[in-house]
């Protein structure tokens, strides 16, 4: 395990987007520079190929934490998502949300991460990292549609998100 953080992205997937706001957020990220960590962008909006992708990333850099990021065209702040759901089956995120959201101005925590590929991966991303030796750690965002108006607090947040994993004692 290194102290990297992995940040991932998905493509687009309705023919009316002509991008992804996830995506959007981590090419915001990508003009900044911050510290160690890495971007896996645009990938496929598909239930079996975008946890394949996350996780072969995922096994080849073994980062401390992975932020995976999708979009929210109905949601008005960033919400860091506590579960996902399989088949009935619950999985929790490792990771002390209040603490990671306390005192930020657009984000919230979700605990419905939905039924479409989002909520799939974050089940794959946490049900992978429980099984490794070492201790992973894994979060989810679900990103608003970005905008003039809400586009340097959103960066704000998850800047601070990022900031705050960082630092983050995992016990």
């Amino acid at each position: 395990m290194n102290n990297t953080i992995l940040i991932t992205s998905f493509s687009t997937w309705k023919s009316h987007h002509t991008s992804n706001s996830s995506d959007d957020l981590l090419h915001l990220l990508s003009e900044r520079e911050l510290g160690p960590f890495n971007f896996l962008r645009n990938i496929p909006v598909n239930f079996e190929l975008a946890p394949q992708h996350v996780l072969s990333r995922f096994d080849e850099l073994r980062p401390k934490v992975l932020i995976c990021c999708g979009m929210a065209e109905e949601r008005t702040k960033l919400n860091i998502e506590s579960r996902a759901v399989l088949n009935e089956q619950i999985l929790q995120s490792s990771v002390d949300l209040d603490k990671l959201a306390a005192d930020l101005l657009m984000t919230e925590i979700s605990h419905d991460a939905g039924e479409f590929v989002c909520n799939t991966l974050y089940y794959k991303t946490l049900e992978h990292l429980s099984s490794q030796e070492e201790s992973y750690h894994s979060i989810f965002v679900h990103v608003p549609v970005i905008t003039e108006e809400n586009k340097s607090l959103l960066v704000a947040d998850f800047i601070s998100i990022i900031e705050r994993l960082s630092v983050m004692s995992f016990e």
